[in-house]
């Protein structure tokens, strides 16, 4: 891959998000009170997707992305969860500090999250029909019939063969790519501003995989959505993605298109994950896999949290903690000590 300049700049990384943004995190904090005392999540996150924009959110398991769409969707309301933030904004509304009953009616109208086990998100004893006809019974007050109706069309809009006679079908008489694509109309039956899909093709095969992310793709053009994109597939963020965010143990370590981030990564992580992944060019060529594994919340190394595990970390990643500071490009950050030499994923 090609290697292009990283060179850092003074300053934080410029606004180019408009006002009517879809989402704007600042200062996103989620800390798990346990037994053996608090595990620090997700910290400092900050987010921008613009109306009609497609964010991909990259990392590891356990990398902190479910548990920060979930801190957005403002689900994280239990007990032995502290969430802290400057601000979360989703299509101008407050989310962070906003009253409970508000954030309850902005999810399925504003926000929607599409989750990555369509079989148990869904109620295996009621209809497909009654399940989505009820988004538009509780939100919009309309009647059985109406909601059926609607229920119809929107199988109709996700592509499901016979509509009218499937709405009255069960989970179970559904394929898995269909049942993934009657979650994401559910999600977007009152043309949300934000769509959170998370891991949306797990356990899909990658023709059906290729038709989910052509469904999602499509409906973003068409109702000008701005979408999360949680995943740690590779090939799935080369494909969607306007943007990329990338998480490793509970913080954003790199930011930028998809194209800078994927063809020059600013950081040692960003360039791990691209040696990982196989090359269908040379097939013989054995994996590399990133040595050692993610880090422990409960007890986190002094400095760089991916130091241990890095070919470059020296003796200040290993004291000092990188900030996350702005390229020279616009809207591209990194938080590696190491910003102003080339990475190189191909090394």
């Amino acid at each position: 891959m090609a290697r292009r300049s990283t060179q850092p700049v003074a300053g934080p990384a410029p606004a180019t998000v408009p006002t009517d943004a879809a989402l704007r995190v600042r200062g996103l904090d989620v800390t798990f009170t346990t037994r053996r005392g608090d595990v620090p999540a997700v910290r400092g996150v900050d987010l921008d997707i613009a109306a009609g924009e497609v964010l991909v959110l990259l990392g590891e398991s356990g990398s902190g992305k479910s548990v920060t769409a979930r801190a957005v969707m403002g689900l994280l309301d239990s007990g032995g969860v502290r969430v802290d933030a400057g601000e979360i904004r989703v299509a101008g509304h407050d989310v962070a500090t906003g009253d409970p009953d508000h954030v309850r009616s902005l999810r399925g109208s504003t926000m929607a999250l599409v989750f990555q086990d369509a079989l148990s998100a869904l109620n295996p004893v009621l209809s497909i029909g009654d399940q989505l006809g009820e988004v538009f019974r509780l939100h919009r007050g309309a009647s059985r019939r109406a909601a059926r109706a609607e229920a119809v069309e929107l199988l109709r809009l996700v592509g499901i063969p016979a509509p009218q006679r499937r709405v009255r079908d069960f989970p179970h008489q559904f394929s898995g790519g269909m049942r993934q694509r009657i979650l994401i109309a559910m999600a977007v039956a009152l043309g949300p501003r934000l769509l959170i899909a998370d891991e949306p093709t797990t356990a899909l095969d990658v023709t059906v995989q290729a038709q989910i992310l052509d469904l999602i793709d499509r409906l973003r053009r068409e109702l000008g959505m701005g979408v999360l994109l949680i995943t740690h597939d590779l090939g799935v963020a080369a494909e969607l993605a306007d943007r990329v965010a990338v998480m490793y143990a509970g913080r954003i370590v790199e930011t930028g298109t998809v194209t800078e981030t994927l063809d020059a990564p600013a950081h040692p992580y960003t360039a791990a994950l691209l040696r990982s992944v196989p090359d269908l060019a040379d097939p013989g060529e054995p994996l590399r896999p990133i040595p050692g594994s993610p880090p422990n919340l409960l007890a986190l190394p002094t400095g760089c949290a991916f130091h241990p595990r890095c070919l470059r970390a020296d003796d200040r990643c290993r004291a000092d903690r990188p900030p996350r500071r702005a390229l020279a490009r616009p809207g591209r950050t990194t938080a590696c000590h190491h910003a102003e030499e080339d990475v190189d994923a191909t090394v």
